[in-house]
């Protein structure tokens, strides 16, 4: 593939092809379930706070505003959309992430977000279920919760254990000193990454649930055995993350708050702080309706449809031949 001229595409005309079938699938999909598809804003405002994503900012002077953002995710616009009484909406949209290139990820990437009005997280599962099942063809998944999971093929109690004894858990895959400025969630996350994710949606699809609530800056949480944990679930096919999902936050004092802590661990990790999205913030003050939402993979849910293991197998051109 890359010995192939530049300028031609890396994806195949049939999964270009598979590409558009996908596209009118999702789009029938949420027509019958009578969801209004949305357009919103690839360049914003504002980033994103979370440590875990690095957004791309873009250069622009336009009236009395300048600079912006490549939306990492449509999420804070559409939950604008949300405050202002759409009800029910999904969008198919382009978004950016800078630094990750690989086998799974292009800088630009096609993103399946929908929110659903007097949905839990529960019964979003169930509608991520049918969508993907049905379009990949494959039995509907079994749901394993996030401690479980850890315990199972991290062999540690993820609520349970020390950072020091997730440290040394870490040292299969990282040396000490590599480990010294991860923390507890930066740790949770290597062994979810290398540990447990390989394992999951094998034979059968499966739903991730009951996060640590500090994974997830804007899901609600509740307490279970004790400790709290975030109505926040992941879809995993054959190893592959597909999705992620939440029983969505209203509170918008909350929200900033959860905002400020995401920047105070932005400011240890050496990162630089985001400003918070008054916009949206705004619009959770006005009130965001009882809702749940999903961000979904497109280009992912076509590699497994197709069965490649590298997404410019699926991309019409990817950054390298942007």
């Amino acid at each position: 593939m890359n010995r192939e001229p530049v300028w031609q595409p890396s994806a195949s005309q049939a999964a270009l092809k598979s590409r558009a079938q996908q596209l009118a699938f999702v789009r029938g999909f949420f027509a019958k379930r009578e969801v209004l598809e949305v357009e919103t804003p690839v360049l914003g405002r504002c980033g994103v706070t979370d440590v875990n994503l690095d957004g791309i900012p873009a250069q622009v002077s336009a009236g009395t505003r300048t600079g912006g953002w490549l939306q990492t995710s449509p999420e804070y616009h559409m939950k604008r959309l949300l405050a202002a009484g759409c009800g029910s909406i999904f969008q198919i949209s382009r978004v950016f992430r800078n630094g990750e290139q690989g086998r799974r990820h292009n800088p630009e990437f096609s993103m399946l977000e929908w929110y659903r009005t007097g949905f839990d997280d529960v019964t979003l599962m169930a509608e991520v279920s049918d969508l993907v099942c049905d379009w990949l063809g494959c039995e509907r998944p079994e749901i394993i919760q996030y401690r479980d999971a850890l315990r199972r093929w991290a062999h540690i109690d993820p609520f349970a254990a020390t950072v020091r004894e997730l440290m040394r858990r870490c040292e299969e895959w990282l040396e000490p000193e590599q480990l010294a400025d991860l923390g507890r969630d930066g740790c949770l996350d290597l062994l979810m990454s290398f540990a447990v994710e390989p394992n999951l949606g094998r034979g059968r699809p499966v739903f991730i649930t009951g996060y640590p609530a500090s994974q997830a800056s804007l899901a609600r949480v509740s307490k279970s055995d004790g400790y709290e944990t975030a109505h926040r679930f992941e879809l995993y096919v054959d190893g592959l993350e597909l999705c992620n999902g939440y029983w969505e936050l209203t509170d918008p004092g909350e929200q900033r708050l959860r905002f400020e802590a995401d920047n105070e661990l932005r400011r240890r990790s050496g990162k630089p702080e985001m400003g918070l999205d008054e916009a949206f913030l705004a619009a959770l003050d006005q009130g965001l309706p009882e809702c749940s939402g999903v961000a979904l993979g497109l280009d992912r849910l076509l590699m497994l449809k197709l069965g490649v293991q590298d997404i410019r197998e699926v991309l019409a051109f990817p950054f390298e031949r942007a």
